[in-house]
Protein backbone atom coordinates (compact mmCIF):
# COMPACT_ATOMS: atom_id res chain seq x y z
CA UNK A 1 0.00 0.00 0.00
CA UNK A 2 3.10 2.39 0.83
CA UNK A 3 4.94 1.80 -2.45
CA UNK A 4 1.64 2.07 -4.29
CA UNK A 5 0.90 5.44 -2.80
CA UNK A 6 4.31 6.63 -3.16
CA UNK A 7 3.77 6.16 -7.01
CA UNK A 8 0.21 7.49 -6.94
CA UNK A 9 1.96 10.45 -5.46
CA UNK A 10 4.29 10.36 -8.12
CA UNK A 11 2.32 10.06 -11.08
CA UNK A 12 -0.34 12.63 -9.76
CA UNK A 13 2.81 15.52 -9.51
CA UNK A 14 4.06 14.12 -12.98
CA UNK A 15 0.85 15.04 -14.55
CA UNK A 16 0.70 18.50 -12.66
CA UNK A 17 4.42 19.53 -13.52
CA UNK A 18 3.30 18.79 -17.13
CA UNK A 19 0.00 20.39 -17.00
CA UNK A 20 1.68 23.42 -15.65
CA UNK A 21 5.09 23.65 -18.57
CA UNK A 22 2.44 24.64 -21.23
CA UNK A 23 0.86 27.94 -19.67
CA UNK A 24 4.77 29.01 -18.77
CA UNK A 25 5.88 28.87 -21.96
CA UNK A 26 2.62 30.32 -23.52
CA UNK A 27 3.68 33.39 -21.10
CA UNK A 28 7.29 33.32 -21.76
CA UNK A 29 6.74 33.73 -25.09
CA UNK A 30 4.10 36.61 -24.48
CA UNK A 31 7.30 38.05 -22.91
CA UNK A 32 9.56 37.41 -25.01
CA UNK A 33 7.15 39.19 -27.48
CA UNK A 34 6.83 42.31 -25.20
CA UNK A 35 10.81 41.95 -24.91
CA UNK A 36 11.70 41.87 -29.27
CA UNK A 37 8.93 45.35 -28.73
CA UNK A 38 10.56 46.98 -26.20
CA UNK A 39 14.18 46.51 -27.58
CA UNK A 40 13.12 47.71 -30.91
CA UNK A 41 11.50 50.83 -29.88
CA UNK A 42 15.20 51.24 -27.76
CA UNK A 43 13.22 51.61 -24.48
CA UNK A 44 16.44 50.79 -22.39
CA UNK A 45 18.27 53.51 -23.92
CA UNK A 46 17.21 56.48 -22.71
CA UNK A 47 18.79 56.06 -19.02
CA UNK A 48 22.26 55.27 -20.55
CA UNK A 49 22.37 51.66 -20.09
CA UNK A 50 24.81 49.63 -22.96
CA UNK A 51 21.60 47.19 -24.13
CA UNK A 52 18.65 45.76 -23.49
CA UNK A 53 19.87 43.19 -21.64
CA UNK A 54 21.42 44.87 -19.43
CA UNK A 55 18.06 46.69 -18.61
CA UNK A 56 16.44 43.05 -18.16
CA UNK A 57 19.23 41.98 -15.88
CA UNK A 58 18.60 45.98 -13.96
CA UNK A 59 15.18 46.48 -13.83
CA UNK A 60 13.79 42.67 -14.05
CA UNK A 61 16.67 40.54 -11.46
CA UNK A 62 17.66 38.33 -14.97
CA UNK A 63 21.16 37.39 -15.15
CA UNK A 64 23.05 39.06 -17.72
CA UNK A 65 23.40 36.09 -20.29
CA UNK A 66 20.14 34.95 -19.65
CA UNK A 67 19.06 38.52 -20.48
CA UNK A 68 21.12 38.16 -23.67
CA UNK A 69 19.85 34.91 -24.97
CA UNK A 70 16.00 36.26 -23.66
CA UNK A 71 16.66 39.49 -26.36
CA UNK A 72 18.26 36.94 -29.34
CA UNK A 73 15.56 34.69 -29.07
CA UNK A 74 12.64 37.53 -28.80
CA UNK A 75 14.58 38.94 -32.08
CA UNK A 76 14.73 35.81 -33.65
CA UNK A 77 11.22 34.99 -33.16
CA UNK A 78 10.01 37.42 -35.48
CA UNK A 79 11.81 36.04 -38.27
CA UNK A 80 10.20 32.90 -37.62
CA UNK A 81 6.26 32.99 -37.61
CA UNK A 82 5.64 28.98 -37.21
CA UNK A 83 7.66 28.64 -34.31
CA UNK A 84 6.52 31.82 -32.66
CA UNK A 85 3.08 30.61 -33.82
CA UNK A 86 3.76 26.79 -31.37
CA UNK A 87 5.57 28.91 -29.01
CA UNK A 88 2.58 31.31 -27.96
CA UNK A 89 -0.08 28.04 -28.12
CA UNK A 90 2.32 26.06 -25.57
CA UNK A 91 3.99 23.48 -27.98
CA UNK A 92 7.30 24.17 -27.30
CA UNK A 93 9.25 24.97 -24.14
CA UNK A 94 11.48 28.11 -23.95
CA UNK A 95 14.46 25.78 -24.36
CA UNK A 96 13.35 24.27 -27.12
CA UNK A 97 12.84 27.42 -29.23
CA UNK A 98 16.10 28.85 -28.11
CA UNK A 99 17.58 26.16 -29.89
CA UNK A 100 15.34 25.79 -32.50
CA UNK A 101 16.33 29.95 -33.15
CA UNK A 102 20.15 29.10 -33.37
CA UNK A 103 19.94 27.79 -36.77
CA UNK A 104 16.10 28.02 -38.05
CA UNK A 105 15.98 29.76 -41.41
CA UNK A 106 12.72 30.22 -43.62
CA UNK A 107 14.10 26.72 -45.20
CA UNK A 108 14.06 24.85 -42.58
CA UNK A 109 11.53 26.39 -40.22
CA UNK A 110 9.31 23.66 -40.63
CA UNK A 111 11.34 20.48 -40.32
CA UNK A 112 12.75 21.81 -36.84
CA UNK A 113 9.78 22.59 -35.76
CA UNK A 114 8.73 18.89 -36.62
CA UNK A 115 12.02 17.87 -35.16
CA UNK A 116 10.92 20.30 -32.00
CA UNK A 117 7.64 18.39 -31.38
CA UNK A 118 8.89 14.89 -31.57
CA UNK A 119 12.27 15.14 -29.49
CA UNK A 120 12.94 15.74 -25.76
CA UNK A 121 14.61 19.02 -25.16
CA UNK A 122 18.11 17.35 -24.89
CA UNK A 123 17.77 15.45 -28.02
CA UNK A 124 16.89 18.68 -29.93
CA UNK A 125 19.89 20.26 -28.40
CA UNK A 126 22.35 17.21 -29.68
CA UNK A 127 20.57 17.94 -33.08
CA UNK A 128 21.04 21.60 -33.10
CA UNK A 129 25.07 20.66 -32.10
CA UNK A 130 25.67 18.43 -34.46
CA UNK A 131 24.13 20.61 -37.50
CA UNK A 132 26.21 23.57 -36.68
CA UNK A 133 29.47 21.31 -36.24
CA UNK A 134 28.61 19.98 -39.65
CA UNK A 135 27.95 22.88 -41.14
CA UNK A 136 31.18 24.61 -40.42
CA UNK A 137 32.86 21.64 -41.65
CA UNK A 138 31.51 22.38 -45.61
CA UNK A 139 32.26 25.73 -45.30
CA UNK A 140 36.29 25.59 -44.38
CA UNK A 141 37.92 25.17 -47.57
CA UNK A 142 41.91 25.21 -47.53
CA UNK A 143 43.43 27.91 -49.09
CA UNK A 144 46.75 29.08 -49.43
CA UNK A 145 46.40 32.34 -47.75
CA UNK A 146 49.90 32.76 -45.95
CA UNK A 147 51.69 35.12 -48.56
CA UNK A 148 48.80 37.36 -48.59
CA UNK A 149 48.76 38.12 -45.56
CA UNK A 150 48.69 42.28 -44.43
CA UNK A 151 47.45 45.18 -42.56
CA UNK A 152 47.79 48.24 -43.08
CA UNK A 153 45.82 51.37 -41.19
CA UNK A 154 44.98 55.27 -41.91
CA UNK A 155 43.98 58.08 -39.81
CA UNK A 156 41.17 59.73 -41.19
CA UNK A 157 40.17 63.45 -41.26
CA UNK A 158 37.45 62.76 -38.00
CA UNK A 159 40.26 60.99 -35.82
CA UNK A 160 39.10 57.77 -36.35
CA UNK A 161 41.42 55.07 -36.84
CA UNK A 162 40.52 52.95 -39.62
CA UNK A 163 42.36 49.60 -40.97
CA UNK A 164 42.05 46.87 -43.66
CA UNK A 165 43.70 43.32 -43.17
CA UNK A 166 43.73 39.87 -44.48
CA UNK A 167 45.02 36.62 -42.13
CA UNK A 168 45.18 32.91 -42.78
CA UNK A 169 42.94 30.64 -41.43
CA UNK A 170 44.46 29.40 -38.54
CA UNK A 171 45.46 33.35 -37.69
CA UNK A 172 42.24 34.43 -38.17
CA UNK A 173 40.23 31.88 -35.99
CA UNK A 174 43.07 33.28 -33.40
CA UNK A 175 42.20 36.55 -33.70
CA UNK A 176 38.30 35.32 -33.37
CA UNK A 177 38.65 33.39 -30.20
CA UNK A 178 40.57 36.34 -28.84
CA UNK A 179 37.49 38.42 -29.58
CA UNK A 180 35.29 35.77 -28.00
CA UNK A 181 37.25 36.10 -25.40
CA UNK A 182 36.94 39.38 -24.84
CA UNK A 183 33.04 38.80 -24.40
CA UNK A 184 33.56 36.30 -21.60
CA UNK A 185 36.58 35.76 -18.18
CA UNK A 186 39.53 37.86 -18.43
CA UNK A 187 42.50 36.54 -20.23
CA UNK A 188 45.12 34.06 -18.94
CA UNK A 189 47.79 35.38 -17.39
CA UNK A 190 46.22 38.88 -16.62
CA UNK A 191 45.50 39.62 -13.02
CA UNK A 192 41.90 40.90 -12.34
CA UNK A 193 43.01 44.63 -11.92
CA UNK A 194 44.32 44.80 -15.19
CA UNK A 195 41.43 42.72 -17.80
CA UNK A 196 38.35 44.59 -18.62
CA UNK A 197 35.21 42.90 -17.61
CA UNK A 198 33.25 44.61 -19.78
CA UNK A 199 31.30 43.10 -22.22
CA UNK A 200 31.24 44.54 -25.61
CA UNK A 201 27.33 44.80 -27.12
CA UNK A 202 27.18 47.94 -28.63
CA UNK A 203 24.04 48.85 -30.83
CA UNK A 204 24.88 46.69 -34.14
CA UNK A 205 27.29 43.69 -34.76
CA UNK A 206 29.40 46.04 -36.13
CA UNK A 207 29.92 48.13 -33.03
CA UNK A 208 30.29 45.51 -30.70
CA UNK A 209 33.29 43.98 -32.78
CA UNK A 210 34.72 47.57 -32.66
CA UNK A 211 34.46 47.08 -28.78
CA UNK A 212 35.37 43.88 -28.50
CA UNK A 213 38.82 44.87 -30.36
CA UNK A 214 39.37 47.47 -28.06
CA UNK A 215 38.93 45.41 -25.19
CA UNK A 216 41.62 42.99 -26.62
CA UNK A 217 43.99 45.64 -27.30
CA UNK A 218 43.51 46.38 -23.77
CA UNK A 219 44.03 43.14 -22.35
CA UNK A 220 46.92 42.85 -24.46
CA UNK A 221 48.50 46.04 -22.88
CA UNK A 222 47.62 45.14 -19.24
CA UNK A 223 49.02 41.75 -19.75
CA UNK A 224 52.23 43.00 -21.32
CA UNK A 225 52.70 45.23 -18.57
CA UNK A 226 52.13 42.60 -16.26
CA UNK A 227 55.33 40.65 -17.97
CA UNK A 228 57.85 43.61 -18.31
CA UNK A 229 57.29 44.86 -14.43
CA UNK A 230 60.87 46.43 -15.11
CA UNK A 231 60.24 48.00 -18.09
CA UNK A 232 58.44 51.28 -19.07
CA UNK A 233 54.12 50.28 -19.77
CA UNK A 234 52.40 50.85 -23.09
CA UNK A 235 51.34 54.59 -23.17
CA UNK A 236 48.94 56.05 -24.71
CA UNK A 237 50.35 59.63 -24.71
CA UNK A 238 48.07 63.02 -25.05
CA UNK A 239 49.59 66.64 -25.52
CA UNK A 240 47.24 69.28 -24.53
CA UNK A 241 47.96 72.72 -23.06
CA UNK A 242 46.69 73.82 -19.79
CA UNK A 243 44.00 76.31 -21.47
CA UNK A 244 42.43 74.01 -23.61
CA UNK A 245 42.23 71.53 -20.41
CA UNK A 246 39.77 73.71 -18.89
CA UNK A 247 38.06 75.09 -22.14
CA UNK A 248 35.50 73.58 -24.40
CA UNK A 249 37.82 74.24 -27.66
CA UNK A 250 41.23 73.71 -28.72
CA UNK A 251 43.55 76.58 -27.82
CA UNK A 252 47.03 75.61 -29.27
CA UNK A 253 47.21 71.99 -28.43
CA UNK A 254 45.40 69.28 -28.03
CA UNK A 255 46.12 65.89 -29.61
CA UNK A 256 47.70 62.38 -29.58
CA UNK A 257 50.99 62.07 -30.15
CA UNK A 258 52.00 61.00 -34.04
CA UNK A 259 47.57 60.62 -33.91
CA UNK A 260 45.25 63.14 -34.65
CA UNK A 261 43.57 66.13 -32.94
CA UNK A 262 40.93 65.42 -30.00
CA UNK A 263 38.30 67.36 -28.39
CA UNK A 264 39.48 68.87 -25.02
CA UNK A 265 36.13 66.89 -23.38
CA UNK A 266 38.23 63.43 -24.50
CA UNK A 267 41.28 64.78 -23.35
CA UNK A 268 39.76 65.36 -19.65
CA UNK A 269 37.81 61.78 -19.89
CA UNK A 270 41.58 60.42 -20.54
CA UNK A 271 43.42 62.77 -17.75
CA UNK A 272 40.90 61.77 -14.84
CA UNK A 273 42.89 58.78 -14.14
CA UNK A 274 46.01 59.07 -15.37
CA UNK A 275 49.59 60.15 -15.41
CA UNK A 276 50.43 63.82 -16.03
CA UNK A 277 53.61 65.22 -16.92
CA UNK A 278 54.42 69.10 -16.90
CA UNK A 279 56.22 70.51 -19.28
CA UNK A 280 57.67 74.15 -19.48
CA UNK A 281 57.78 75.06 -23.26
CA UNK A 282 59.13 78.17 -24.90
CA UNK A 283 58.80 78.76 -28.53
CA UNK A 284 57.97 74.86 -29.00
CA UNK A 285 61.03 73.72 -27.20
CA UNK A 286 60.79 72.32 -23.96
CA UNK A 287 62.94 73.95 -21.14
CA UNK A 288 62.00 72.20 -18.10
CA UNK A 289 60.05 68.90 -17.62
CA UNK A 290 57.98 68.25 -13.92
CA UNK A 291 58.31 64.93 -12.07
CA UNK A 292 55.86 62.46 -13.32
CA UNK A 293 53.61 62.12 -10.56
CA UNK A 294 50.19 59.84 -10.64
CA UNK A 295 46.43 61.76 -10.36
CA UNK A 296 45.40 59.27 -8.30
CA UNK A 297 47.79 58.33 -5.14
CA UNK A 298 47.69 54.42 -4.81
CA UNK A 299 46.30 54.79 -1.22
CA UNK A 300 43.40 56.99 -2.22
CA UNK A 301 42.58 54.15 -5.05
CA UNK A 302 42.70 51.61 -2.75
CA UNK A 303 39.85 53.22 -1.00
CA UNK A 304 38.25 54.48 -4.12
CA UNK A 305 37.97 50.51 -4.85
CA UNK A 306 37.03 49.41 -1.54
CA UNK A 307 34.03 51.82 -1.39
CA UNK A 308 32.25 51.87 -5.11
CA UNK A 309 33.35 47.97 -5.63
CA UNK A 310 32.28 48.15 -9.21
CA UNK A 311 31.04 51.03 -12.13
CA UNK A 312 28.33 53.27 -10.03
CA UNK A 313 26.18 54.12 -13.18
CA UNK A 314 22.81 53.04 -12.11
CA UNK A 315 22.49 49.21 -13.66
CA UNK A 316 25.62 48.24 -14.20
CA UNK A 317 27.66 45.51 -12.97
CA UNK A 318 31.17 45.89 -14.34
CA UNK A 319 33.66 45.54 -11.55
CA UNK A 320 36.98 45.25 -13.55
CA UNK A 321 39.58 47.94 -15.50
CA UNK A 322 36.73 50.85 -14.03
CA UNK A 323 38.50 54.55 -14.21
CA UNK A 324 38.73 57.05 -11.43
CA UNK A 325 36.23 59.85 -12.43
CA UNK A 326 36.86 63.14 -11.22
CA UNK A 327 32.99 64.45 -10.51
CA UNK A 328 34.43 68.01 -10.48
CA UNK A 329 37.28 67.67 -13.07
CA UNK A 330 40.85 68.36 -11.23
CA UNK A 331 41.50 70.67 -15.13
CA UNK A 332 38.75 72.93 -13.69
CA UNK A 333 39.77 73.01 -10.13
CA UNK A 334 38.38 69.87 -8.81
CA UNK A 335 40.21 67.89 -5.80
CA UNK A 336 41.67 64.94 -5.93
CA UNK A 337 39.95 63.15 -2.99
CA UNK A 338 37.67 60.56 -2.71
CA UNK A 339 34.28 62.65 -1.76
CA UNK A 340 34.91 63.71 -5.17
CA UNK A 341 35.86 60.73 -7.07
CA UNK A 342 33.79 57.78 -8.63
CA UNK A 343 34.21 54.57 -10.36
CA UNK A 344 32.63 53.90 -13.82
CA UNK A 345 33.59 51.62 -16.42
CA UNK A 346 34.65 52.78 -20.13
CA UNK A 347 31.93 53.22 -21.28
CA UNK A 348 29.67 54.75 -18.89
CA UNK A 349 32.79 57.28 -18.40
CA UNK A 350 32.81 58.22 -22.05
CA UNK A 351 29.17 58.73 -21.60
CA UNK A 352 29.55 61.56 -18.63
CA UNK A 353 32.12 63.18 -20.84
CA UNK A 354 31.53 63.35 -24.57
CA UNK A 355 27.71 61.33 -24.38
CA UNK A 356 26.10 64.24 -22.14
CA UNK A 357 25.27 62.34 -18.83
CA UNK A 358 26.45 64.01 -15.58
CA UNK A 359 26.78 62.78 -11.81
CA UNK A 360 26.76 64.75 -8.94
CA UNK A 361 26.74 64.48 -5.12
CA UNK A 362 24.20 65.86 -3.75
CA UNK A 363 24.23 66.57 -0.33
CA UNK A 364 22.92 63.76 1.21
CA UNK A 365 26.06 61.82 0.15
CA UNK A 366 25.01 59.24 -2.44
CA UNK A 367 25.23 60.07 -6.31
CA UNK A 368 22.44 61.26 -8.90
CA UNK A 369 22.94 60.63 -12.34
CA UNK A 370 21.47 62.83 -14.90
CA UNK A 371 20.90 62.08 -18.80
CA UNK A 372 21.92 64.70 -21.29
CA UNK A 373 17.65 65.85 -21.16
CA UNK A 374 18.51 66.77 -17.08
CA UNK A 375 16.30 64.59 -15.69
CA UNK A 376 17.39 62.19 -12.86
CA UNK A 377 17.65 58.42 -13.55
CA UNK A 378 15.73 56.72 -11.12
CA UNK A 379 17.53 54.09 -9.39
CA UNK A 380 15.34 50.85 -9.80
CA UNK A 381 11.94 49.91 -8.00
CA UNK A 382 11.50 47.18 -5.26
CA UNK A 383 9.27 44.35 -6.01
CA UNK A 384 5.48 44.98 -6.13
CA UNK A 385 2.67 42.40 -5.49
CA UNK A 386 1.41 40.85 -8.07
CA UNK A 387 -2.07 41.57 -9.37
CA UNK A 388 -4.24 41.07 -11.92
CA UNK A 389 -4.96 37.27 -13.98
CA UNK A 390 -2.81 34.26 -13.35
CA UNK A 391 -1.17 32.36 -16.42
CA UNK A 392 -4.24 29.72 -16.65
CA UNK A 393 -6.52 32.90 -17.04
CA UNK A 394 -4.77 34.48 -19.33
CA UNK A 395 -4.22 31.45 -22.13
CA UNK A 396 -8.27 31.03 -21.11
CA UNK A 397 -8.84 34.26 -22.37
CA UNK A 398 -6.65 33.82 -25.26
CA UNK A 399 -8.72 30.59 -26.25
CA UNK A 400 -6.09 28.44 -25.58
CA UNK A 401 -7.06 25.07 -24.69
CA UNK A 402 -4.00 23.29 -22.87
CA UNK A 403 -3.48 20.09 -21.01
CA UNK A 404 -0.93 17.77 -19.45
CA UNK A 405 0.33 16.58 -22.87
CA UNK A 406 0.44 19.99 -24.96
CA UNK A 407 4.07 20.66 -24.27
CA UNK A 408 4.90 16.49 -24.07
CA UNK A 409 7.16 15.38 -27.03
CA UNK A 410 5.72 12.97 -29.39
CA UNK A 411 8.91 10.78 -28.90
CA UNK A 412 8.59 10.64 -25.43
CA UNK A 413 12.24 10.51 -24.99
CA UNK A 414 13.03 7.34 -27.50
CA UNK A 415 15.78 7.07 -29.49
CA UNK A 416 16.49 9.30 -32.44
CA UNK A 417 18.90 8.83 -35.48
CA UNK A 418 21.03 12.58 -35.12
CA UNK A 419 22.52 11.77 -38.34
CA UNK A 420 19.95 11.56 -40.13
CA UNK A 421 18.30 14.43 -38.62
CA UNK A 422 21.57 16.34 -39.06
CA UNK A 423 21.92 15.36 -43.06
CA UNK A 424 18.07 16.06 -43.73
CA UNK A 425 18.70 19.60 -41.69
CA UNK A 426 21.87 20.17 -44.61
CA UNK A 427 20.10 19.03 -47.33
CA UNK A 428 17.35 21.53 -47.05
CA UNK A 429 20.23 24.53 -46.11
CA UNK A 430 21.35 26.49 -49.15
CA UNK A 431 24.54 26.12 -49.74
CA UNK A 432 26.69 29.04 -49.33
CA UNK A 433 27.80 31.03 -52.21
Amino acid sequence: MRTGSRGAARSDWAQRASTCASPSACASCRWLTLIAEFDERRGWAADGIKSCAHWLSWRCSIGLGAAREHVRVAARLRELPLVLEAFSCGQLSFCKVRAITRIATIETEAELLELGRHATGAQLEKIVRGFCRAQRATLEQARETHERRSLSWDWEEDGSLSFEGRLPAEDGALLLAALTAAEGPALTGAGPEDVSAETPVGGTPYERRADALSAVARAAVAFGKARRPSADPVELVVHVDAGTLAAERIGERCDLHDGPALAPETARRLGCDAAVTRIVERDGRPLSVSRRTRTIPPALRRALRSRDSGCRFPGCTHSRFLHAHHIHHWAKGGETKLDNLVQLCSYHHRLVHEGGFTVERPGSGGLRFRRPDGRVIAPAGGSRPATGSGCAEQNRALGLHIDGNTCTPVSAGGPLDYSIAVGYLLAKTPAPP
